[in-house]
């Protein structure tokens, strides 16, 4: 890790379910975790885990620790929203994790709002998407365009509190980015 900030008793909240991409969730958690920061994992129903897409076939079981609805922003510096297709697509569609997306970008608690792959199809649908400058998997900046966004193709890209990533590759310069903006 290039530059290893020290996250002690810095929180973390990962908002994710069913179909995450494994390596966008476990391996941020890993190293947030790593770097001394608590790292919940926030799904929408109540479950004790959620299950992750590995490439190109189910993958392991994350434990939850809270439900959306019972997590509080103020207990938290930064939101992270792993990509995967099946993930973000089902989140979009979840009013509790939608207004839970905006709320984090208006709550002076959280420093950082990360997304990444096609995590940032969820800055689309709070709102947050339109007049920022964006990254994201290929495959979505024309959505992120039709949102009002500037897509840019880069690795990590940073818009006042939004920060975005096209892929699992450039998860270590995401990870430092946000680590960054919540030490």
């Amino acid at each position: 890790m290039s530059n290893t900030q020290n996250l002690q008793g810095k929180k973390i909240a990962i908002l994710a379910t069913n179909g995450f991409e494994q390596s966008e969730l476990v391996q941020p958690k890993e190293m947030f975790t790593e770097r001394g920061a608590q790292v919940d994992i926030l799904a929408i129903e109540d479950q004790t885990s959620i299950k992750a897409w590995d490439e190109d076939d189910w993958g392991k079981d994350v434990n939850v620790d809270l439900q959306v609805t019972s997590a509080k922003l103020d207990d938290y510096d930064a939101l992270v929203l792993p990509g995967g297709q099946i993930n973000p697509d089902v989140l979009r569609t979840n009013e509790d994790a939608v207004n839970f997306i905006k709320e984090a970008n208006n709550t002076d608690s959280i420093k950082a709002v990360g997304a990444i792959c096609h995590g940032p199809w969820l800055l689309v649908e709070s709102g947050l998407a339109k007049g920022a400058t964006l990254t994201s998997f290929p495959s979505i900046q024309t959505d992120l365009k039709n949102a009002g966004a500037n897509w840019v193709d880069r690795e990590v890209v940073t818009d006042d509190k939004l920060v975005t990533s096209r892929n699992p590759n450039d998860i270590p310069a995401f990870v430092d980015q946000i680590s960054k903006m919540i030490a």
